[in-house]
């Protein structure tokens, strides 16, 4: 041990240099910790509201997009496939979408906020397999239809406006997930937002 006197400015000086770098190594290690805790960019983008545009959809075509990781369908329909609606309402489980799982403006006979575009979550309420659309043949699996979706695994039937039929698996309607128009050729999947 030494018998020197001890210089407390110097050491003072130390003390609060090494407070003032542990409190800036202690923010240096806890701003990118709760940064993590945020939702990344991937994730963010995931649940982001999807623009279609339709205005190059020809009658009888099907549209594919993915909103949240499932196949969402826009199909234009013709005059025939929106004739053909009323014609299967007695085999239909539910005709009216009484079923919760849709928003209020697609419980009408189409099912859609205008009668022209049929949008829907491309997933069967069965087990979760995509159905296929059938833009013809589909008489093959029921009568009075001939355009509609039909689910290969388990063979749940639903019309062109994903109206289940009676005696399948599926129990429920397609999905109809919200959207609105944002103009005449521009969908946005993923919000209830006003009508263009």
């Amino acid at each position: 041990m030494s018998n020197a006197p001890v210089d407390k400015g110097r050491r003072r000086f130390l003390t609060v240099a090494t407070s003032v770098v542990g409190a800036a190594g202690a923010v240096g290690v806890a701003v990118p910790f709760i940064a993590s805790w945020n939702p990344s960019e991937k994730a963010k983008n995931a649940g982001a509201p999807v623009e279609v545009n339709i205005g190059k959809a020809e009658p009888g075509q099907l549209v594919r997009v993915e909103w949240r990781g499932q196949p969402v369908w826009v199909v234009r329909r013709t005059p025939e496939m929106l004739a053909s609606l009323e014609a299967v309402n007695d085999q239909l489980r539910d005709p009216n979408s009484d079923e919760p799982q849709q928003p209020e403006y697609a419980k009408n006979l189409h099912r859609s906020r205008k009668e022209e575009f049929f949008v829907a979550v491309g997933i069967c309420t069965h087990l979760g397999c995509s159905p296929q659309f059938l833009d013809q043949g589909m008489g093959e699996y029921v009568e009075g239809a001939e355009t509609g979706f039909f689910c290969p695994c388990h063979g749940s039937i639903f019309d062109i406006a994903g109206r289940v039929f009676q005696g399948v698996p599926a129990p429920y309607n397609l999905v109809v997930p919200p959207h609105y128009y944002v103009s005449d050729t521009t969908i946005l999947i993923g919000e209830d937002g006003g009508q263009a």
